[in-house]
């Protein structure tokens, strides 16, 4: 009976000891579970969040959607403006003397283009100075004059910087002779070229 009794005691301590082991099982599982589960929710948080900022500033890249996202946020970018040295040229005269002195700054598409500016600081001069120098007094001494001046400079410093291409607003085969437009294109490295000082003697 004893024995029995003995036997009974030994089969309960037995199975304690499983129990145990598959509740410990279980935490170590749920634990697991539960750390999988947010390991991978943070890191597709921080992967969505760097994709949408990748796209953002792959927008930035492409001018044409700069534009959008500006308009469709309605914040505008401060303007950038690139200041030249001062310029003095002996004018094209029929008779007397005439020099023109002026001030140049440039208003820019994007800070970028002001650093491409003072790379090419030396040819964009180089061709500043021939258009002024080509002037008469007569050419430069009236507004419509000045800004026919500073449409034309416009067009030389894009043509450094971009390239050849066509002008807005003339057709294939036109005139490069004719007048420049007014108004830059939207994706011009130059959006303004613009007299400070202006003084002809």
């Amino acid at each position: 009976m004893a024995d029995a009794k003995k036997t009974g005691g030994d089969d309960a301590a037995a199975e304690a000891p499983p129990k145990k082991k598959k509740t410990k099982l279980m935490i170590f599982i749920a634990v697991g579970v539960l750390l999988v589960v947010l390991v991978g929710g943070g890191a597709a948080f921080f992967l969505m969040k760097k994709g949408k900022h990748a796209a953002e500033d792959g927008a930035d890249a492409d001018p044409e959607a700069k534009t959008e996202k500006v308009k469709k946020s309605g914040k505008e970018t401060p303007p950038v403006f690139v200041k030249l040295e001062p310029f003095t040229v002996k004018l094209q005269s029929d008779g007397g003397e005439s020099y023109l002195q002026t001030q140049i700054e440039m208003r820019v598409f994007d800070a970028p283009v002001g650093e491409r500016i003072k790379q090419y600081n030396p040819e964009i001069r180089h061709r500043t100075l021939l258009i002024l120098s080509a002037k008469k007094a007569a050419d430069v001494t009236n507004p419509q004059g000045v800004q026919k001046l500073s449409n034309e400079l416009r067009v030389a410093v894009n043509r450094i910087l971009d390239g050849p291409k066509t002008v807005k607003g003339k057709k294939k085969g036109q005139d490069e002779n004719a007048d420049p437009p007014d108004n830059a294109d939207p994706d011009d490295s130059v959006q303004a070229v613009l007299f400070t000082s202006f003084i002809v003697q």
